[in-house]
Order: C-alpha cells, then sequence, then structure tokens
C-alpha cells in the first residue's frame, strides 16, 4: 500500500507541475551551493541556514545525494549539476545519460524539489576540452528526462563564463566568438526548441579588476554614478551588471534568438584578495551583494530588455577554502563556516528556534510566496499520509 501511495503522490506532483512552462527559479534571488572546502556545515545545517535567510533557488555542482537527502521535504528547489568531467561519456551513450538522471534525479522525486539539470558548468570559451560533448550530453540528458516524462518538472540549461564574447562593451556591440559559434549555435538552437533560457556568469567584480583605469568602481557596485551611455542604442546604462546581461542579450539577437532570456546563474563579489585584488575587500563584497538585493527585489528588467526581469543566483553560500587558484576564489561566501554572517546584507545566520522546523503551514506558504502548486502537492501528500499510513 505504501508504493501505491507513493506513486500516486508522485502522479499528482507531475500533474501539478505540468499546469505551467518549466521554470528552475522562482522569484528573482537565488544562491550557490559550492563545497569545494573541509569546514563547512552538514547538508542538513545548511537547509537550516537558507531556510533563516529566506533564499529557496539553489544550485549546486554535482548531484550529491547527502546534499538531494537534505533537501528533501524543504520544499528549496535545486538545480542539480552534470560535471564537466562527465560530459563525454554522457554524450556518447544515451543510456548513460538515463542511468545518471534514474539515479540523481528520479530517485530523489518529488520530495526534493530538483527543478534543473546544468550540463557542465563554463564548458565553452575555455580549452575546448569539453566543448565537442555539450551539446550532445544536453541531448541526451534531455532526452532521457523526456522519456521519464519529467520534461515539464526539470529544466535542462548550461551556465557560460563572459569568455564567450567579443566586443562587450558598448553593450549592443558584442558578439559570441568565432571560435564558439560552432558549438553555440546549435546548443541555442536547441535551447530555443525546448525553451531553456542562456545562463551567464557575470562578474562586475572580474570586470573592474581587469579594467579599473577604465571602469568607476561605483558603476561597478551599483552607487551613483553618471553611468554608461550605450551610443548605437541610446541606452543609458547606471551598472555594470545590467551592461553585462544586456551585452548577452545582443549576443544572442545577432545570433538570431532574440527571444531567448537571460538568467544569471552566478554573480558575487570576494571579501579578500591577493596584494593584486585591491578591489577584494569586506566592504565592496557587502556593498555590491546588498546592493544587488535591492536591484533584484525590484523585479525589473534591463534597459535592453526592461520586461524580462533579471534573476540571479548569488556566488556563494560559503567560502571555499579549498579552491586553487588566486586568493579571492576562496573569499566569495556571504556566510562563515560556522553559519553567521560573513558581513551584514541583511540576512540571519544560523540559529536554533522554531522557526527552522521542517513542517510549513499553508500560511508559511504564502508568507513565502510559494507557488500554489507546491500548496497542493503538500496537501495531497497529507492526505495521502493518512491514507496510506507507514
Amino acid at each position: 500500500m505504501k508504493s501505491i501511495g507513493v506513486h500516486l503522490f508522485f502522479l499528482v506532483y507531475l500533474a501539478a507541475m505540468a499546469s505551467v512552462s518549466v521554470q528552475a527559479f522562482t522569484g528573482t534571488y537565488g544562491i550557490n551551493y559550492g563545497r569545494i572546502a573541509d569546514n563547512i556545515p552538514s547538508p542538513d545545517e545548511v537547509v537550516t541556514l537558507l531556510r533563516a535567510a529566506k533564499i529557496k533557488n539553489v544550485r549546486i555542482y554535482d548531484a550529491n545525494h547527502s546534499v538531494l537527502e537534505a533537501f528533501s521535504g524543504t520544499g528549496l528547489e535545486i538545480v542539480v549539476g552534470l560535471p564537466n568531467e562527465n560530459l563525454r561519456d554522457v554524450s556518447a551513450n544515451a543510456d548513460h545519460a538515463m542511468n545518471w538522471v534514474e539515479d540523481n534525479v528520479l530517485a530523489y522525486l518529488p520530495n526534493t524539489h530538483i527543478r534543473g539539470i546544468a550540463i557542465g558548468n563554463e564548458v565553452l570559451g575555455g580549452n575546448d576540452e569539453y566543448s565537442g560533448f555539450l551539446v550532445g550530453a544536453v541531448k541526451n540528458v534531455y532526452n532521457a528526462v523526456n522519456k521519464l516524462k519529467l520534461s515539464d518538472v526539470v529544466q535542462i540549461t548550461t551556465a557560460h563564463s563572459q569568455a564567450v564574447f567579443v566586443n562587450s562593451f558598448p553593450p549592443s556591440s558584442c558578439v559570441f566568438r568565432d571560435n564558439v559559434v560552432q558549438y553555440m549555435k546549435p546548443l541555442l538552437e536547441f535551447f530555443s526548441q525546448i525553451g531553456s533560457p542562456f545562463c551567464l556568469n557575470a562578474y562586475p567584480f572580474l570586470a573592474y579588476m581587469y579594467s579599473q583605469e577604465h571602469i568607476d568602481i561605483n558603476y561597478a557596485l551599483f552607487l551613483p554614478t553618471e553611468g554608461v551611455n550605450d551610443p548605437k542604442t541610446n541606452l543609458h546604462y547606471d551598472n555594470l551588471l545590467d551592461a553585462q546581461i544586456d551585452a548577452a542579450y545582443a549576443a544572442l539577437e545577432d545570433a538570431g534568438f532574440e527571444k531567448m532570456e537571460v538568467i544569471v546563474t552566478e554573480t558575487g563579489w570576494a571579501s579578500l584578495g591577493d596584494e593584486n585584488e585591491s578591489a577584494a575587500t569586506t566592504n565592496n563584497a557587502r556593498t555590491y551583494n546588498y546592493n544587488l538585493r535591492k536591484r533584484l527585489a525590484k523585479m525589473k528588467g534591463t534597459p535592453l530588455r526592461p520586461k524580462i526581469v533579471v534573476k540571479a543566483y548569488i556566488f556563494a553560500i560559503f567560502n571555499e577554502n579549498m579552491k586553487p587558484g588566486a586568493t579571492s576564489e576562496r573569499n566569495f561566501g556571504l556566510f562563515k563556516p560556522d553559519g553567521s554572517i560573513s558581513y551584514d546584507i541583511g540576512f540571519q545566520g544560523l540559529q536554533s528556534s522554531s522557526a527552522d522546523s521542517s513542517l510549513f503551514s499553508s500560511k508559511d506558504i504564502q508568507a513565502r510566496g510559494w507557488s500554489s502548486s507546491y500548496a497542493i502537492i503538500l496537501t495531497f501528500s497529507t492526505a495521502l499520509l493518512l491514507v496510506f499510513p507507514r
């Protein structure tokens, strides 16, 4: 009887989620949960932290089962990642793609709200080690998701760095690099068919660090500034992130995909850096992330796409003390390893209170702005527990 109840619950879940087109992002604010560290809290504690901060959208860079189990029954929405090193195998073998989806997605639905699969991360624009496998992996994973009747629940994407672009200033002049187009064009064609957005990792911090002599730091930090005018479009930009997003829109339009949405899958500011990373300070990190949060809360678009609300995942929850590279790479976290805040942008850190309970009332759901679909799902799950007791 228990298996019948679980099966019925899953059918109800699929029916509720299929009533709208698949969207991996609720609201405008999310966060990346990187775990290249040996001193961060357990996944269960991270769930408590995210609830205290009222952050619902989360991205991870793999499909770690401990994380997926910890997120079960929480209502948090998660995008899992197929790592770059898996692209070759998944691209070459559809059965392996199916096995990966069954083991890392299907096995955890519906209790864990897996809303998307990111196929690789920043694959294009680098050394091309995995570039030739990206489109094949995307198609095989999507086909597996579709065969499992999850394509209305789980969105397929891949995130790009700004290395895929050339001539990003002014925004209207931006196009895809010649050595990227051969991979990007078929990828965008497929994403256009299945309704996936263009995912961009956008860092005003990095742009400022590379070109301090040409960029006003106030422009990068959402502070008052004269801003920048685009002579081709006559549009005015008062912050660098909007300009970076519109550069992506310009490149998409040039490639023939002007209707595709851009979602920022990573953005943030380092709070500590090496001697040559003078902009990586706690004050700048606080200013950027606080002002970014305010900008996203306005639920508005960019100058070029004013009707498409900007959505962004912040990088990251924690500083990651085992990441290689410059000091800044290890210091993007909003929270310290003990779960306390790195600096105050309005979030609460880990705390013990009744608010951290894993059970939510319908009033809680409405207050958090969660969808009616989840209210339906939770109502049905409660009824099923009564009908099919353990």
